[in-house]
């Protein structure tokens, strides 16, 4: 969902613990942290912190990992835009061949430039206004997810007005519990997404007479940051049961959107399975001749980036280390106490004795913390350290809070990187604003 997190408890690994888990890292002795084939160091010293950095091939691989377990099902990816919004990571993923789920007109904008082919979008999302819908109309995307009956009756309404013919899937809530963050659970009756399933059938069909609707099939998403496979199998078996139903009701059901929400190991635990994910999905419709779609977000790019900070001091008799990335960078730890492994830049502060210290940033808030008792060499002013598993729901949910600049973006892909979003101005937080006469 649009607001992911960590709450899972988690082992505390080493630096090195975390880098070993993680493929696309390693620790070289001269270059310190690498990311694939590119030193951190040198994007640091280039672009000054805090900076994220994307690793696109890093992207690359998982998407073509999760391909490769649903190989053999009649699946499309639509990659969640939400995750990681960056033209760049979008057009990893589009000439991959996904398509993209999208919940703004902004989102279904961005894919379009970045290469995503608008019959190949999904537009998903409880709250979207008459404009939304006119631009997905007016753009011929390939599907819209209904959550309500009053969104189906805007939506006909706009279709009828335009000329065109919405093609729907109704989004059903399966009352379903993910086992995760309770922001970040979207299938259980007192949330606030979806149709309850009771009231499919008969929306269902009221959604066949309606004018420019026509409806191919469901949809359901249960929530972000899923580990166990036990509340797919549940809600899979109630979206299976209900097309079934809507069958003998003699209603015409194609498509299955079965949502994302494939969780990652932010420790140095594995994160899910796709291979086991696929199974799930086999089991469940594999008998019933609908071609399905999946959003995965942040289980394709939350391992494929990294925030990288600078120490500006520390305080506390070294019990604070005071960064100059904050909560305006990467708010996860003070939405929702999420964790991310933190691990020093230099070979040589990853072999120094630990103690334990609280990591910070700058912004004036206590919440403007990342991490609290954490064993860490003691680091000096202008040591550096990397946040990892930050490709998700990390810049896309950065702020200008504190009149802070919106941090640049590098991206890697093996031995090769590139500046992909400049530092932003300081007068650049301001350009769009006025100040009235009336004031003087």
């Amino acid at each position: 969902m649009a607001h992911p997190a960590v709450t899972q408890d988690i082992a505390e690994p080493t630096a090195a613990e975390l880098i070993a888990a993680r493929a696309h890292l390693s620790m070289h002795a001269m270059d310190g942290l690498v990311l694939e084939g590119v030193p951190l160091n040198a994007i640091a010293d280039a672009m000054d912190t805090p900076v994220w950095v994307y690793g696109g091939g890093t992207a690359r691989l998982r998407y073509r990992r999760l391909a490769a377990a649903l190989d053999g099902l009649q699946t499309h990816i639509h990659y969640a835009v939400k995750a990681n919004d960056h033209l760049a990571m979008l057009r990893v993923f589009a000439r991959e061949g996904a398509g993209a789920d999208v919940v703004s007109e902004g989102e279904m904008l961005r894919a379009i430039a970045a290469g995503v082919a608008p019959d190949r979008i999904v537009f998903s999302g409880v709250g979207k206004t008459a404009r939304d819908l006119r631009a997905a109309l007016g753009h011929g995307i390939a599907q819209i997810n209904v959550e309500s009956p009053a969104e189906l009756q805007m939506l006909s309404a706009i279709a009828t007005e335009m000329g065109r013919t919405a093609t729907i899937v109704l989004r059903v809530n399966p009352d379903v519990d993910a086992g995760t963050h309770a922001k970040i659970t979207t299938g259980r009756a007192d949330n606030k997404f979806g149709v309850p399933a009771a009231e499919a059938v008969a929306l269902y069909a009221h959604a066949a007479t309606l004018p420019g609707i026509v409806p191919v099939g469901i949809a359901l998403h249960i929530g972000s940051q899923i580990l166990s496979l036990a509340p797919y199998h549940a809600a899979y078996a109630r979206a299976a049961a209900l097309v079934r139903e809507l069958r003998e009701a003699g209603q015409y059901v194609s498509r299955v959107d079965c949502g994302g929400g494939l969780g990652i190991g932010y420790g140095d635990e594995a994160g899910a399975s796709p291979e086991a994910f696929a199974g799930v999905l086999r089991k469940a419709f594999g008998g019933l001749d609908v071609s399905l779609m999946i959003e995965p977000g942040r289980w394709l790019v939350g391992p494929a980036g990294v925030l990288l900070a600078s120490v500006v001091l520390v305080k506390g008799a070294g019990r604070f280390v005071v960064l100059d990335a904050g909560m305006n960078d990467l708010v996860r730890p003070a939405m929702y106490d999420a964790w991310h492994g933190i691990v020093p830049l230099s070979a040589v502060d990853i072999l120094r004795p630990t103690s334990l210290v609280d990591i910070v940033g700058p912004v004036c808030e206590t919440g403007d913390t990342f991490a609290r008792n954490r064993a860490l060499a003691p680091l000096r002013a202008g040591a550096r350290v990397a946040i990892l598993d930050a490709g998700a729901y990390g810049a896309a949910m950065s702020s200008t809070y504190n009149a802070r600049p919106l941090a640049p973006i590098a991206m890697v892909d093996g031995a090769h990187w590139a500046t992909i979003r400049e530092r932003q101005p300081h007068a650049a937080m301001w350009a769009g604003e006025s100040i009235p006469d009336f004031i003087g």
